[in-house]
């Protein structure tokens, strides 16, 4: 019986570890308004050898009056012009907070913006998920194997 309540135990660390980690990736879907005249500016937290993949979609207005920006954390910006539709993916080289500037100066009007970037985070050169699958199978292996090594000893 005891050991039952200890294997339960172990699941349940299991999962919760599972769960909590499985939130470190991140993508994300937002609406911004850039009103006639102004700069937006949205920030995104990066670590090193993070995978982004960074794309909007403009509405409204001349869409392809806006322009955008990318401020990295070692004070250095890169400028994309106008556009109204882009796609832009990057490995990131410095930890820190990178900015996204939308800049709507051209025009009186807003503009809306559909903002879609997805990170995938990398552990040890693979991705965070494939990570995270060796790890679970490993402990249901070591967990599989304790039991069985268990019911031989009780024998």
């Amino acid at each position: 019986m005891a050991n039952l309540r200890r294997s339960s135990v172990y699941v349940l660390i299991s999962l919760a570890l599972l769960v909590v980690l499985m939130g470190l990736g991140e993508a994300t879907i937002t609406s911004l308004i850039v009103n006639g005249g102004e700069e937006l500016t949205h920030p995104i937290k990066l670590i090193v050898e993070d995978r982004v993949l960074i794309q909007y979609k403009v509405v409204g207005g001349n869409a392809n009056a806006m322009q955008f920006s990318i401020s990295f954390p070692n004070s250095t910006v890169k400028d994309f012009g106008a556009s109204g539709d882009f796609s832009y993916s990057f490995i990131c080289d410095v930890e820190g907070e990178y900015m996204l500037h939308f800049v709507n100066t051209d025009q009186t009007e807003y503009l809306h913006v559909t903002l879609d970037y997805e990170i995938q985070h990398y552990i040890f050169g693979m991705p965070q998920m494939l990570f995270m699958v060796i790890i679970v199978v490993l402990a249901c292996v070591g967990g599989v194997a304790a039991f069985v090594l268990m019911g031989r000893t009780y024998r």
